[in-house]
């Protein structure tokens, strides 16, 4: 096997998402490993209670909600929710029971009013269904690119190889071009 290819396996093929910039907050929305990075804990916290107005949930179901419902372009790392999880419920705004080893979370007295609140501007809503269809395209988009990338490294000739890899830097030159307009 080339050289080449040992390198081009150490690179992470895994699924790309779009590095979209800053979101109206001026913070990015992060992708990938750690998507949630860049949002401000405010988020998170306004999250979970806006989706808990709505009805009890586990801690992974409302990882997934965010992510369904911002169509993959914010899911909250669970580093940032269960902490906010245990400090709303230290606050005594939700409460938790446990069965079959997860935890549900739901709302208390205490905490419906602010839950209201956070629910009436939804951090989510931010997304607009255009931003989110876009995210989606350029998804696609990348993971067609992945797939194509993957079969020419390990399947192309070391000509096709060097031809993709032209290809795939003309590729780079043009979208920063894109952005400097």
């Amino acid at each position: 096997m080339h050289r080449w290819m040992h390198e081009e396996r150490r690179f992470a093929f895994g699924p790309w998402r779009p590095p979209f910039g800053p979101g109206p907050h001026g913070h990015g929305h992060g992708h990938g490993r750690g998507r949630g990075r860049g949002r401000r804990r405010g988020d998170v916290r306004a999250a979970v209670l806006a989706l808990l107005t709505e009805r009890p949930m586990h801690g992974y179901e409302m990882i997934q909600e965010l992510d369904t419902r911002t169509g993959g372009i914010w899911r909250p790392s669970p580093g940032s929710v269960y902490p906010t999880l245990q400090l709303l419920e230290d606050e005594g705004l939700i409460a938790s029971e446990s069965s079959e080893g997860r935890r549900r979370f739901a709302l208390t007295e205490d905490g419906r009013a602010e839950a209201e609140r956070a629910a009436e501007n939804a951090p989510w809503a931010e997304y607009a269904d255009d931003t989110v269809s876009q995210a989606q395209d350029f998804r696609e988009a990348g993971l067609g690119i992945m797939n194509a990338l993957r079969q020419v490294a390990f399947s192309g000739t070391d000509e096709q190889r060097r031809a993709a890899l032209e290809v795939l830097n003309e590729t780079r030159r043009k979208l920063y071009a894109i952005l400097a307009e």
